[in-house]
């Protein structure tokens, strides 16, 4: 009986042991897995910090703004923590952060908690404060057109301007939705636009669009003296609509844009920028230009009116008739890209001026782009050859120098634009090179 006894107890003992080792094995491999998954998430989220890192430092020249710190993980700490570093000390680590980043190329997470409403500071010159505008302006018809907008950032666009913009000078905002696919930008937006009843007129697109074409529709539904164009990440300033109307009540083929003041991607926070004017290289690509000291001085000083080559494209006023007379936007242009210099040449070929007004100020969210989007590249692509082919003359190839592979590309039928630029009795691009913006040829063959 004892060496039965003893049999049971030496057996017991060894399955024991043998289920403690096994159970061992599978703590340390499941350690292991999970160490692996964590390793793999880190690498994944420091791969994307350097990719954000390079669009920043690699992307189109902007006006100076708040810059991402990027600082990479110990080995020794927590895998999977997002490590962004911001002036006041944010750390995100939440997936919904880098989704709406990636998705709106801006802090959802931040515009989600800032509402529909935002303090915005008034960034003007302090000579721009002792300005007085006529009591009987133009009336103004605020074009703002979408398309998979940030709920929240739309609002804000359009709380903005019902907030800081005179009654009697707005005579109504028009809102085109270019086919959106999100829900919130359909019943609820509905629904929320009911405070602006009497002052909004909602079109929604049955197909896509794109900026061009849709910004088209709501101008031929408007009926305000002034054509007002915004993004729809905006906020505006105060007294932001004045010093524009009133500039084109005195001319009305003077084209008028507001300082673009930043709102930083990161943080949401409205910065203030300096006195610029817009330019672009043999590229066609936008940029930002200094503007002489010159230019400021004279008893207006900082408030006087900045002669631009260009404008940036998405805000900007025009007389609503001279906007028709000069041949509106190029309704053959896709998506969008191009158009704003397409349309900046034009102003000044055909009679017209283009200035920066520095007592109007608008912020505009920098957002950033982590992808190539083919379809946008070929728009642009697209455009851009549109605009050479009917306005750079013998000087379109010296864009064909920067990107020779372009020659052969398909650009559409540009005849009706040629003939617009003949009925218009449009100066030569050469004009334009000598009376607005000698410095582009300065740099002739070297960009």
């Amino acid at each position: 009986m004892r060496g039965v006894t003893v049999q049971c107890l030496f057996y017991a003992s060894l399955i024991f042991g043998i289920w403690t080792t096994l159970s061992y094995i599978y703590i340390y491999h499941n350690h292991v897995s999970n160490l692996e998954t964590k390793t793999q998430e880190a690498e994944l989220i420091w791969s994307l910090g350097k990719k954000l890192q390079q669009q920043i430092t690699h992307g189109p020249q902007q006006i100076p703004r708040l810059h991402m710190r990027f600082e990479k993980p110990d080995e020794d700490e927590t895998a999977g923590k997002l490590f962004f570093k911001l002036g006041k000390d944010f750390n995100y680590s939440n997936p919904e952060f880098i989704d709406g980043l990636l998705k709106y190329g801006f802090n959802t997470i931040l515009s989600k908690s800032l509402g529909s409403d935002s303090e915005v500071p008034d960034t003007r010159d302090k000579m721009c404060l002792q300005k007085r505008y006529p009591a009987k302006l133009p009336t103004a018809s605020v074009i703002i057109c979408f398309h998979n907008e940030e709920f929240n950032a739309l609002f804000r666009t359009l709380s903005s301007v019902g907030n800081l913009t005179p009654h009697y000078i707005l005579e109504e905002i028009i809102l085109v939705d270019d086919m959106s696919d999100f829900d919130d930008l359909k019943e609820k937006l509905d629904h929320h636009l009911e405070i602006f009843r009497g002052k909004i007129k909602v079109i929604r697109n049955k197909k896509r669009e794109g900026l061009v074409r849709s910004r088209l529709i709501g101008a031929s539904r408007a009926s305000g003296d002034v054509l007002v164009f915004l993004d729809s990440h905006c906020e505006v300033n105060t007294a932001w609509l004045q010093p524009l109307l009133h500039a084109i009540a005195k001319d009305s083929k003077m084209v008028v844009c507001p300082l673009i003041d930043v709102i930083d991607y990161m943080t949401l926070e409205y910065q203030s920028s300096p006195v610029v004017r817009g330019a672009f290289n043999w590229r066609l690509d936008f940029k930002w230009d200094s503007v002489y000291s010159y230019e400021m001085d004279g008893p207006e000083g900082p408030t006087r009116p900045i002669r631009s080559p260009a404008m940036a494209g998405g805000i900007f006023a025009i007389n609503r008739h001279y906007f028709n007379e000069i041949g509106q936007y190029d309704k053959g242009m896709d998506l969008w890209g191009a158009e704003n210099l397409e349309l900046s040449l034009r102003i000044w070929m055909c009679g017209g001026q283009l200035f920066i007004i520095p007592c109007s100020r608008v912020g505009h969210i920098s957002k950033q782009r982590f992808s190539n989007q083919p379809e946008l590249v070929k728009a642009m692509t697209y455009n851009n050859l549109r605009l050479v082919h009917v306005w750079l003359d013998e000087y379109k190839e010296q864009f064909f120098l920067q990107q020779p592979g372009l020659k052969s590309v398909p650009y559409g039928n540009i005849s009706e634009r040629v003939e617009l630029r003949k009925r218009l009795g449009c100066k030569s691009f050469q004009w334009y090179l000598d009376n607005v913006f000698p410095e582009l040829e300065t740099s002739k063959g070297s960009l």
